[in-house]
């Protein structure tokens, strides 16, 4: 089950969570492939918690991290969206971190 920010709890949907990686990825050099790919492995990596319920922010943070390794700017798509930046103070912070992570 994954508990969604407000309590409820859901189902884990592969679909969801492909829907949202698929448009993070629109117009990039990214495969529907790579994208299933993706998915499957973060599906694997709660699989692996072996949790009865998990965050929906748990599951978020492993996408990013999955998708920043495969295209920095569907990352940042996905992120934005997912993080809900307040302003482009938050935004910026995100892509200063991305930039020196780069540069690491």
């Amino acid at each position: 089950m994954v508990v969604k920010k407000d309590g409820r709890r859901e189902q884990w949907d592969t679909e969801k969570l492909t829907l949202g990686i698929s448009k993070a990825c629109d117009k990039r050099p990214i495969s529907v492939k790579q994208i299933r790919q993706l998915v499957d492995d973060v599906g694997k990596d709660i699989g692996a918690l072996a949790l009865e319920e998990i965050p929906a922010d748990q599951i978020g943070e492993l996408a990013m991290k999955k998708l920043r390794e495969l295209d920095e700017v569907a990352y940042v798509r996905f992120a934005s969206v997912y993080r809900s930046f307040k302003d482009i103070d938050e935004f910026m912070d995100e892509l200063s971190s991305l930039v020196k992570k780069r540069g690491s």
